[in-house]
């Protein structure tokens, strides 16, 4: 199949030409080579195959890249219309219902996820990524258009577990451990539910509304209680909680920013933290920021405190009792009036790595650079510059070069200063264990073994942040992860190793039964030739737990070059981006989003492409009866005739046939 040309996008005006590469070429002989006889001995050995297809199930980079685990062939095939739902659902439902198997925030993900799911996506060979998370805003878009709610859950086990901290990971064990019939009782020391989701990302990137919603239906599944304002440690002791909970579950997350090495940082007023001075803006404290802000980072962190500075600006006569860093130490709120004489502030951001190594996504360091943001790559502050009366005036830079442990050092002859009015320290976070001390290391988080447990604290498990700060979908991987074994310990089983490969995975037996062919009972009778019999899956091997397929196991050749569906995503240039707070990313239609999702190559898992069938000389390979077949038991083999030539499984787009059968 040629490759040459890519196919036209439909119904995508804003399409950007592929990602440059040479054309696939997998043909098996050079030009001018016509030498093709005497293969037959080596294929065929007396009319009998050495091996005849198997049909294995592995986990595609994509799952296996994912934090949070998700099913994401899953829904893609779901929304591509391969897979059929149940009964009278629609797609769009069952695409919700899949989706949130292991994550129920997939709105908030379509939006900022960093997506290492399409980093490992093996259409990266062939040309440019799927967009996997336009298409999961869609799904969580859709259901908050629609009002879906999450699917059904057990009757209560009678079992009642305390969960400290309602973000991204207590509120996603709040949800699977309700799946399991388990009650919870959510802690939360702020006002509302929502963590960083809330406080530490603004809202133009997780829309209120929808975040709002996501955290509902949460809580709609009933059994959990949820108590806000209460801080563990200090309104209820880790005592009382033992005493009156099965279980615990510490998702607290990091509230604490990491202060900036420097000499005078911790007793400098107008010297903060990048989550302090983010909390501040999302509770509508913050209304205008510095005339010269300089945040120190390369993270997520650091991207969303320079463009909420850029869009906020600053006031031209500032009382100095309202000056940006008195409203984030908490002292005083900005009057919302002050919003209408603000002009555009000067914003620097500084990073030790170079662009290309930022822990920032490439997209988030452009659409900064688009608005007006200064970055400075490959430097580190040496020394706090003060005037008289203590106050910060700026900085002075190097130039730096980082050791193989992420050790910078300044190289010499290199400084220069920059001017701010204020410096906001974005290098990482730590835990605010007052009142809990007993749970922390030395390091201000709190240590979880392979299963989430807290070592020599029975009953007690931790996930998200203050394990070791990371992404959102961490977190609530974690926290499924933990709640699998909260589970297990609630039900006195031995808590054992996970799978190697620990997501969510596609279920065929699960997936026979949803569409009523399902295997019958087996009667334990001994029984000759079960590839006649009912009560077995013949040929198929399930090695999705321990194997991802890489694309050196696909053939390539097959998928044409195909343009990705891109969503809008509104970035303001540096003239338009005082006072825009409106939503960066717009998604899809439901067209382009169905088209996206059949860029999906379906590694590991067939697609119902038909190669098999079409290209078997001995038309031994077989569609199944229509009114028997599902997702991942589409064709079959006739052994007494497969000769064992291979081809099907040379040709097998998702690597989905092995040829595993005889020696």
């Amino acid at each position: 199949m040629s490759t040459d040309s890519p196919a036209p996008a439909r119904h995508n005006e804003d399409a950007t030409s592929l990602v440059a590469s040479e054309p696939l070429n997998l043909r098996k002989f050079e030009d001018g080579d016509h030498t093709y006889d005497g293969y037959k001995e080596q294929i065929f050995v007396a009319d009998e195959s050495h091996k005849c297809p198997v049909y294995v199930h592995r986990t595609p980079p994509c799952q296996g890249s994912c934090p949070s685990g998700e099913d994401i062939r899953g829904w893609l095939q779901i929304v591509r219309g391969m897979e059929h739902p149940p009964g009278e659902m629609t797609w769009q439902e069952y695409a919700f219902h899949r989706a949130t198997d292991a994550n129920p925030f997939p709105s908030m993900m379509g939006r900022v996820c960093p997506a290492p799911c399409e980093t490992g996506c093996n259409r990266n060979h062939v040309e440019e990524f799927v967009g996997i998370n336009a298409v999961e805003q869609f799904i969580g878009d859709t259901a908050f258009q629609e009002g879906y709610r999450l699917g059904a859950v057990p009757a209560v086990t009678g079992k009642h577990v305390a969960i400290v901290g309602g973000g991204p990971a207590g509120l996603s064990a709040a949800y699977h451990l309700r799946r399991k019939g388990h009650v919870s009782t959510i802690f939360e020391m702020q006002a509302e539910l929502g963590g960083m989701f809330r406080y530490g990302i603004p809202g133009y990137r997780t829309p209120r509304d929808i975040l709002d919603r996501e955290i509902e239906r949460i809580i709609e599944l009933g059994d959990i209680e949820v108590k806000t304002g209460v801080r563990v440690g200090k309104d209820i002791t880790i005592e009382q909680l033992e005493k009156d909970f099965d279980a615990i579950l510490w998702a607290i997350g990091c509230q604490s920013g990491r202060d900036l090495p420097v000499t005078g940082w911790s007793e400098t007023a107008n010297c903060v933290s990048g989550l302090k001075f983010l909390d501040a803006f999302n509770k509508g404290a913050l209304q205008t920021t510095a005339d010269r802000v300089i945040c120190i980072g390369g993270g997520d962190t650091s991207i969303d405190v320079v463009s909420v500075a850029r869009r906020l600006g600053k006031i031209r006569d500032i009382d100095q009792k309202e000056r940006p860093e008195q409203v984030i130490g908490g002292y005083i709120a900005h009057d919302a009036a002050m919003a209408a004489a603000r002009e555009g502030a000067t914003v620097t951001l500084t990073a030790l790595f170079e662009r290309q190594d930022m822990t920032a996504t490439e997209e988030e360091v452009s659409d900064a650079l688009t608005e007006g943001v200064t970055v400075l790559n490959g430097v580190m502050p040496i020394e706090l510059l003060k005037d008289e009366t203590g106050r910060a005036t700026g900085l002075k830079m190097a130039r730096c070069e980082v050791d193989e442990n992420g050790v910078p050092s300044p190289i010499e002859e290199t400084s220069f200063e920059l001017e701010a009015d204020l410096i906001v320290s974005a290098i990482g976070q730590g835990g605010d264990l007052t009142g809990i001390e007993e749970l922390g290391n030395e390091r201000k988080l709190i240590a979880a073994d392979a299963l989430y447990q807290i070592p020599n604290r029975p009953g007690h498990f931790v996930a998200g942040d203050i394990i070791r700060p990371h992404l959102l979908t961490t977190a609530i991987g974690q926290a499924s992860i933990a709640a699998d074994s909260i589970g297990r310990f609630l039900n006195g089983e031995e808590l054992t190793r996970r799978p190697k490969v620990d997501v969510f995975h596609f279920d065929l037996l699960a997936k026979l039964n949803e569409q009523d062919l399902a295997p019958t009972e087996y009667d334990h009778t001994q029984a000759w030739g079960t590839s006649t019999e009912n009560f077995a899956v013949h040929n198929y091997e399930d090695r999705s737990f321990r194997e991802v397929i890489g694309s050196d196991d696909l053939f390539l050749a097959h998928f044409d070059k195909t343009p990705r569906y891109r969503r809008k995503t509104v970035v303001p240039d540096a003239e338009g981006v005082l006072s825009h707070f409106k939503e960066r990313h717009l998604g899809l239609s439901e067209e382009d989003t169905q088209a996206e999702a059949e860029r999906c190559m379906s590694c590991g898992l067939c697609f119902e492409c038909d190669n098999c069938v079409i290209y078997c000389p001995q038309d031994a390979v077989f569609r199944v009866n229509k009114d028997e077949y599902t997702t991942g038991r589409y064709v079959d083999t006739d052994y007494d005739r497969c000769i064992g030539c291979h081809i099907c499984a040379d040709v097998c787009p998702s690597g989905y046939i092995d040829m595993g059968m005889g020696e």
